[in-house]
């Protein structure tokens, strides 16, 4: 018993000692960047909400095909927010195998367990699907791999590809968000500035400072969302690069 005591002091002095070293503290922060994911799941939720704030501008005659439309950007929704668990699940990984406690993995692993599919139309392919799939299983292998750096760095290795193509996913729906909002602002802004001139200024003056506060504040909103969409690929290509950090200090094989 002495024995097997000491044994498993030395395994936890060396997993103390290698959560302590300067590699294992930058793998730490880079996990703690995952919340800066945030700004992405923000505009996901706002993409899938489109039709629910173009409904009251549209003509009739849209309104079916958008219905149609709504049905399955719900649906498609539900895969690209997974894009963002998968990847904040393997850099959290990342941060608790490297020595860091805070992180209670194992319900939002399980929570990623049944996938997701492509849509082609919107660009998340094959490809970007199989690389979801695959940083799921490394942050999976967090439960069982020790606190050590070598297991640290073969995570970083396997994961390299696979955080590549995720990343390039979520910048791909990114585009298609800002695409869409920018489609939105034509339609609403250019609703309410082809209508407000017909607006009696006598009669309609209610409406017509109605209409015009409603303008403004769409406005305000729309500028709002783009430094959203700015914030959000900023962040991306933040956590790409400290990503890519850690990858060029990793030790030879």
């Amino acid at each position: 018993m002495r024995r097997l005591y000491l044994m498993l002091s030395t395994l936890v002095l060396l997993s103390g000692c290698a959560s302590s070293t300067p590699r294992m503290a930058e793998v730490r922060a880079f996990a703690a960047d995952a919340p800066k994911l945030g700004a992405y799941h923000e505009l996901t939720e706002r993409y899938r909400h489109t039709y629910q704030r173009q409904q009251p501008f549209m003509y009739p005659a849209a309104d079916s095909r958008e219905q149609q439309l709504d049905a399955r950007r719900q649906q498609a929704c539900d895969d690209f927010v997974k894009l963002q668990y998968g990847l904040q699940a393997y850099m959290q990984a990342l941060g608790a195998l490297a020595g860091d406690s805070q992180y209670d993995l194992e319900d939002q692993v399980k929570s990623l367990s049944t996938g997701i599919k492509a849509w082609p139309d919107t660009g998340l392919e094959d490809r970007h699907v199989n690389a979801y799939a695959g940083l799921v299983r490394l942050a999976a292998r967090a439960f069982t791999g020790p606190l050590q750096e070598n297991t640290v760095d073969t995570m970083l290795r396997e994961g390299q590809q696979s955080m590549q193509q995720v990343l390039d996913a979520m910048r791909t729906l990114l585009r298609l968000y800002s695409k869409s909002s920018d489609n939105e602002e034509d339609l609403v802004i250019g609703m309410l500035e082809s209508e407000i001139p017909f607006l009696d200024t006598t009669r309609d003056r209610l409406l017509l400072a109605l209409a015009r506060s409603r303008q403004q504040e769409k406005e305000a909103e729309f500028r709002l969302i783009g430094l959203r969409f700015t914030l959000a690929r900023k962040n991306l290509d933040l956590i790409a690069q400290r990503h890519r950090a850690l990858l060029q200090h990793l030790p030879a094989e």
